[in-house]
């Protein structure tokens, strides 16, 4: 009941400091004032209540907040605690040598992008590098090992079968290859950013 009650007087309140019955106030206090001044005469109830009206309605309209979502420096932190966690679940999974010097030298590259420093700082400019990042630690990767560690246990029943681990090769290279790709685009928008400061100091000259 308190908190019904606490909802009531909190849209109450927000109506009453709202901008439309701010402005409608305002003009209507004008109407008293003329009122006052003998201006509106035996009419000043409905030239005050005209003008609380007109003043509500070319009050702007309210506009609400926007929602507060993380900003992509904080997305970062949480993916860097995240691939923390990626990590950890890597170190107890038992891999084939080939596919786990893949997944090394993935990890590696995934570590060197995420470590807090001016690489970072780039790649926070970089919405769509932010979510590719992410979804490589969140879901391919543990995707990935997972589904072969589940496909190895039924290849052991049913020997004679495709070997998983050509896919999980396969697919750990498919991962470095983004990642790759994803190092190079923040490469190329440092040497974008050199050149330009070049031109400008060329063109200060």
């Amino acid at each position: 009941m308190a908190t019904n009650r606490t909802g009531k007087a909190g849209r109450l309140l927000g109506r009453l400091e709202s901008r439309k019955n701010l402005t409608g106030s305002a003009c209507g206090i004008v109407g008293l004032g003329l009122t006052f001044a003998g201006v509106a005469g035996a009419y000043w109830p409905v030239v005050v209540v005209g003008l609380y009206g007109a003043g509500a309605l070319i009050a702007p309209p309210e506009r609400p907040p926007l929602p507060d979502f993380p900003d992509p420096s904080a997305q970062l932190d949480e993916i860097r605690a995240d691939f923390g966690k990626l990590r950890a679940y890597l170190a107890d999974v038992e891999l084939p040598p080939a596919a786990a010097g893949r997944l090394t030298e993935l990890t590696e590259l995934l570590a060197a992008l995420l470590d807090p420093g001016w690489v970072a700082e780039i790649l926070a400019q970089d919405p769509e590098g932010v979510h590719a990042l992410s979804r490589t630690v969140r879901t391919d990767v543990p995707e990935a090992v997972d589904t072969f560690v589940r496909t190895r246990w039924w290849v052991r029943l049913a020997p004679g079968t495709e070997a998983p681990e050509r896919h999980l090769e396969r697919q750990l290279t498919l991962l470095h290859e983004e990642a790759e790709a994803l190092a190079a685009g923040l490469r190329e928008t440092e040497a974008r950013r050199q050149e330009s400061h070049t031109r400008y100091l060329e063109d200060r000259a």
